[in-house]
């Protein structure tokens, strides 16, 4: 069964292992600043949306108040000629209606948190009136009642074409909010299930009628349960890991199609999407070991569980039936994809046993060092006075005695191999604080190396660093 990658283009990544920066910059720092950048975006952009929602909806309010007001005048026309005021109060006093529908509905969290709620309804209306009447006055014209119809529908008109602005703008955020797959995003679509058959009902007995539902989790009385159970299950998947069935299960060879049947028919909850990517992990685990017949044997029974719950209802029962056909197209098409997935598992676990030969006996512990990448240059280190008069360098001071005393040892030795074996001592995470703060307080410079060409230490240092430079050219264009 061919398998669809293209979802995945979709994926907002907070990091990139795979990311090029210069060799001055802090890689682990750059790739921080990019997810907090990414973060911050994300969060500006779901705040925009929730501003114009709740904008449109204050203004679809006002929208329905101005349209009541000018129903109101044009069916009162005769009163309003003579009496224009006090029809357009009267009009706007019985659209206010209850208190609670008077006020507009209440903000979300975060959104105009440096402004005032917004008035009242009636007090909206009460102020379109006076810029009505104050524009009223200014013209002047013959027939008043005529032109404050005129002058309230271009206000109807201006929040109307605002409106549209605002559903454009929303309209192109929650596209570009959706364009992307975040894992805040995950949610339980179909759960995968199994029907078990009716025993039939012996006669007199009322027999009940249920509803199967294509969603076992939703609730007609407690929608809420339903809910809460989806989000558990949300939660269970954070940890891909094949129950102990699923394991039993992965176990059966290959070969042995009627006890795989045997097994699914007696433990049919080992049909979901879990239990087939905690398989599949462990296939990954045994090829990182070279077990490759067991890797492989693995890989079958995933797919084989894959299959069966995407053939949907009578999925088992119709896979099975397939696979012990001779010659049937379905066995060609599954074991061409259990081959594939193999090779496909088994190269990506000869890239990390590669990657792991060559890292040594160092094992897996990571750890921050201090080098020069470019060839001629050199870190020094430059503590800052205690006595600066340069605001920079006061504040470079005040970090530097705000270190540890080991590191300030260090620091004032000169030498960035005692610097280096105080941050190999420390954890990944404060190493990487400290070397920022080494940056910030501008300890820490690159500076052009300095041969003496007239010993023989200083011709040595040229001619290797000749060679190695002829080395990198060859190695990025060996012809």
């Amino acid at each position: 069964m061919p398998v669809d990658y293209s979802k995945w283009d979709n994926l907002e990544l907070s990091d990139d292992s795979d990311i090029e920066v210069h060799p001055n910059v802090d890689k682990r720092s750059f790739i921080r600043a990019k997810q907090n950048q990414i973060h911050a975006e994300r969060q500006h952009r779901r705040l925009q949306i929730e501003t114009l929602k709740y904008e449109r909806q204050i203004n679809d309010g006002l929208i329905k108040r101005i349209s009541g007001l000018l129903a109101a005048l044009k069916a009162n026309a005769a009163e309003a000629e003579s009496n224009l005021a006090e029809v357009a109060f009267r009009a706007v006093m019985e659209s206010a209606g209850s208190p609670e529908e008077d006020a507009p509905p209440p903000r979300p969290e975060g959104v105009h948190a440096q402004v005032e709620q917004p008035p009242t309804y009636s007090k909206m209306m009460a102020t379109m009136l006076d810029q009505v009447n104050t524009t009223l006055n200014e013209k002047k014209p013959e027939n008043r009642y005529v032109a404050m119809v005129e002058e309230m529908g271009n206000h109807l008109k201006q929040v109307q074409d605002l409106q549209k602005q605002l559903l454009e703008k929303l309209a192109e955020l929650e596209k570009e909010e959706g364009r992307k797959i975040t894992s805040e995003g995950i949610h339980t679509g179909f759960d995968s299930s199994y029907v078990a058959k009716s025993t039939p009902s012996t006669s007199g007995e009322k027999s009940d009628s249920k509803i199967e539902l294509l969603n076992p989790n939703f609730s007609a009385n407690k929608p809420e349960e339903g809910e809460a159970t989806a989000a558990a299950k949300v939660d269970d998947d954070d940890e891909i890991e094949a129950s102990a069935d699923g394991r039993k299960f992965a176990n059966i060879k290959a070969s042995e199609y009627r006890e795989s049947h045997a097994f699914i028919t007696a433990h049919p909850k080992i049909l979901s999407e879990k239990e087939t990517d905690g398989i599949l992990v462990m296939a990954f685990d045994a090829q990182l070991e070279n077990k490759d017949d067991v890797a492989r044997n693995y890989i079958h029974q995933a797919l084989l569980l894959q299959y069966c719950r995407s053939l949907g209802r009578d999925g088992v029962a119709l896979f099975f039936k397939r696979i012990n056909t001779k010659g049937h197209q379905a066995q060609e098409v599954f074991f061409k994809d259990v081959h594939d997935t193999y090779l496909r598992i088994k190269g990506r676990a000869a890239e990390i046993n590669a990657q792991r030969a060559a890292g040594g006996d160092s094992g897996d512990v990571e750890q921050i060092q201090l080098h020069a990448v470019e060839p001629g240059t050199e870190i020094k280190i430059q503590i800052p006075p205690e006595n600066g008069e340069d605001e920079a360098q006061k504040h470079g001071r005040e970090i530097f005695e705000s270190f540890a005393p080991d590191m300030r040892k260090a620091l004032e030795t000169g030498s960035l191999d005692e610097v280096n074996e105080v941050l190999g001592k420390m954890k990944v995470p404060e190493a990487e604080e400290l070397v920022g703060l080494l940056s910030e307080a501008g300890i820490l410079s690159l500076e052009e190396q300095i041969i003496d060409a007239t010993t023989d230490e200083g011709r040595q240092k040229i001619k290797d660093l000749e060679e190695k430079a002829a080395m990198e050219a060859y190695t990025d264009d060996p012809e």
